[in-house]
Order: structure tokens, then C-alpha cells, then sequence
């Protein structure tokens, strides 16, 4: 009889132990499920339009057919492209198509996919350092040190972004757009040559900014466009998508030159008007 209640004992110890041991799995794995990234869900219909809305100044500005022509290259281009928090940092949905729709909005007068060659965005939460080496051209002396970005283009596989002068572009006025100045940076990489005669009218406008940096002149582009010819390009871009009008007005040139690069038309397009936080 002892026998057998031992028996008894030891098989309610195993039960017990099973049953503790399942309702442990279950609650790991329930915590797994309800802690999956969320950029790895799917968008409920018409969140994507929400986000563009709220949050992307120029979806607002963009006609309507090329609204339409946004939104599958912006599905493409999430599906295809990851991206990446630098040190931990979370990247939202939110983020994604922030940063993906201004991307490919540069892209829109052109059909073809152009991210081929793009493997990925790493998103720092602010403004990141890197270091860098510049070799003097007459000396041959090397001098080291640091630098802080809010965006890098490295060659033309990848984009880094720091989020929060993604963000506060978005309401902003002097032109300033890091995705634009970036992805410009992307394409130049990876799409080089172009139409000589274009290339000159560009290196003509980049002097003449050069001109009125050195003679302490106000100009409407950013100065940091002096740095050199590939600087200029960058800053220009931001310019031809952010205040196209006045960019007209100034540089007629310049902005023909551009928009015939990009085979859009901003200056056309509504009125610049700020997206809400």
C-alpha cells in the first residue's frame, strides 16, 4: 500500500512539473509574439496614407498622378530595402516610410527602379560622428580626426541618417532636406556620367556660388555647397525640392539643368506647406 502510494506521489510530482514547464514555454512564447517588431507587421489599409500625410511635407505638394506613382515604388522600396537602428535604436514604421517616400519622390520622373544597388539604412537617433582621414594635395600630409553628419552616403550601397534632422526638415524653410542631399549623393554614385554639356553648366553654377562664398556674399544655397562640385549637386537638389520657386527665380539655369536631371518639375507643383509632428 506505501508502494503504491508512492507511486501516486511521484507521478503527481511529474504532473505538476509538466504542467509548470508548459505554462512557462507559453508565457515565452506569448512575450515573443507580443514584442515582434512592429515594423515587421503589416500596415492596416490606408496606414501608409496616414503616415505620408502626417508626417511627409512634400506628399502634399506632389499632383495627384504622381502621388499615385509614389506609392507602389514606396511599397517596393520598404519591401526590398532594411533598415537598421544604429546602437540599439528602434526604428519605427513611421521612420521607414518617412525616410523611404522622400527617397523615392526624387526618383518619380524616372521609370525604372533606381535602388538596385542600395542594400540598406542605418538610422542614428541624432546627429552621428565618424572618422576621417584628408590628404593634402600639395604637402601629401595626412591629417586624422572626427566629424559629426545628420547623413552619410557610403559609395552606393548604403545610407546612414541621424532621425532627427530627418524629422525637423519636415518643418523647415531654408532648404534643408538630409534624405534629398543623401539619396542624391546614392544616385550620383551609382548612376555616373551623364551629358557633357550638362556636367559644364553644373561645374559653372558651382564656381559661381564659389565666387560670392570668397567675396562674403548672402546666397540662397547653402554655402556648405562650395565644399566641392559633388557638395553643390547635393545642396542644389535639396533646393530643387524644397523652395523650387524661389530656386527658379534666382538660378534659372541651375533649376532647368535639374529639373531636366530629374525630369520633374517642383517649381510647378502646390505650395510648400508643413507636415504635423
Amino acid at each position: 500500500m506505501a508502494r503504491v502510494l508512492l507511486v501516486v506521489a511521484l507521478l503527481g510530482v511529474v504532473v505538476i512539473y509538466l504542467w509548470r514547464r508548459r505554462r512557462t514555454v507559453s508565457a515565452s512564447t506569448s512575450t515573443a509574439d507580443t514584442s515582434t517588431d512592429a515594423a515587421s507587421l503589416p500596415l492596416l489599409p490606408g496606414a501608409r496614407t496616414r503616415i505620408l500625410e502626417q508626417h511627409v511635407r512634400l506628399w502634399h505638394r506632389l499632383p495627384a498622378p504622381l502621388q499615385e506613382r509614389l506609392l507602389p515604388r514606396l511599397d517596393e522600396f520598404l519591401e526590398r530595402i532594411p533598415f537598421t537602428g544604429a546602437h540599439d535604436f528602434t526604428v519605427t514604421e513611421t521612420m521607414r516610410t518617412v525616410i523611404a517616400a522622400q527617397a523615392c519622390i526624387v526618383t518619380l520622373g524616372h521609370d525604372h527602379y533606381p535602388f538596385d544597388d542600395l542594400h540598406g539604412i542605418t538610422l542614428h537617433p541624432d546627429e552621428f560622428v565618424v572618422e576621417e582621414s584628408e590628404e593634402d594635395e600639395d604637402t601629401g600630409v595626412v591629417t586624422e580626426g572626427y566629424r559629426t553628419l545628420s547623413g552619410q552616403a557610403h559609395g552606393s550601397d548604403r545610407l546612414v541618417l541621424s532621425w532627427r534632422d530627418v524629422e525637423e526638415a519636415q518643418s523647415r524653410d531654408d532648404g534643408y532636406n538630409v534624405v534629398v542631399h543623401e539619396v542624391t549623393h546614392f544616385l550620383e554614385h551609382s548612376h555616373p556620367g551623364g551629358d557633357p554639356a550638362a556636367h559644364a553648366a553644373l561645374t559653372a553654377a558651382y564656381e559661381a556660388l564659389c565666387e560670392a562664398v570668397d567675396r562674403g556674399e548672402e546666397t540662397l544655397l547653402d554655402p556648405y555647397g562650395a565644399e566641392d562640385l559633388t557638395e553643390f549637386l547635393a545642396v542644389a537638389a535639396e533646393f530643387f525640392f524644397e523652395r523650387p520657386a524661389e530656386l527658379a527665380a534666382r538660378h534659372p539655369t541651375l533649376y532647368v539643368l535639374l529639373r531636366d536631371s530629374f525630369r520633374l518639375d517642383p517649381a510647378s507643383w502646390a505650395p510648400v506647406g508643413n507636415a504635423s509632428s
